[in-house]
């Protein structure tokens, strides 16, 4: 990402400052799928607003994100609340995912399709990616962001596809109510487990991890 990107991100997050700190309801919907224990990556996740759910879901989180105005906001949350978060300033566009394994990788609003392998090969096996983003049927009410922001349907479950994930849940409906309703592609995706040597084991590789993943 260019000098000129970073600094606008850097002007946006201080507009908007520390926030409500709410997490994200279309994130929140899904915690039955989540592991609660293990390592959690939240990409590009701004001001940590959903690093601090999933810390008290019960996992170990580390936050990304491009900002370091947002990464400062983010540590202003954390403290105020007691969360224990790491916070690393990473281009993804420029720079490595941080070393894995990740039981859960969780990409919210955040579009960079050449991503989604290295989110793949980055998580434990069992683990499960978490990807949330609107695609073009939102342009029917919203005119921001413009196409080239947003995931074609069905495109999200078709990458996943292709890096060797199996989808475990998807979807793509209206999230939301009234004007703040937005159209998102929500995929849940795991990396299947290693093969079972001797005696079986449970299809529950991650501690914690909710419904069994049957996609195929």
């Amino acid at each position: 990402m260019t000098d000129e990107d970073r600094e606008r991100w850097d002007r946006r997050y201080a507009a908007q400052g520390l926030g409500d700190g709410e997490p994200s309801a279309a994130l929140v919907e899904l915690a039955p799928w989540l592991p609660r224990r293990g390592r959690a990556l939240d990409l590009a996740g701004g001001r940590g607003e959903n690093a601090r759910w999933l810390d008290a879901q019960g996992l170990a989180v580390t936050l990304t994100d491009l900002s370091e105005v947002a990464l400062d906001l983010a540590r202003r949350l954390f403290e105020r609340s007691g969360a224990s978060i790491e916070r690393r300033r990473v281009d993804l566009e420029r720079e490595p995912l941080p070393p894995g394994p990740w039981e859960l990788v969780l990409c919210c609003s955040y579009l960079q399709r050449e991503l989604v392998p290295a989110v793949a090969a980055a998580l434990a096996p069992g683990g499960r990616f978490v990807w949330i983003h609107p695609t073009t049927t939102n342009l029917q009410r919203h005119p921001r962001p413009g196409s080239r922001f947003l995931l074609e349907p069905g495109e999200a479950e078709r990458l996943v596809r292709a890096a060797g994930l199996r989808p475990c849940w998807s979807q793509e409906a209206w999230v939301g109510r009234g004007d703040d309703a937005r159209f998102l592609a929500r995929v849940i995706a795991e990396r299947p487990p290693e093969p079972s040597r001797g005696r079986r084991r449970s299809r529950r590789s991650i501690e914690g991890t909710g419904p069994t993943c049957d996609g195929a």
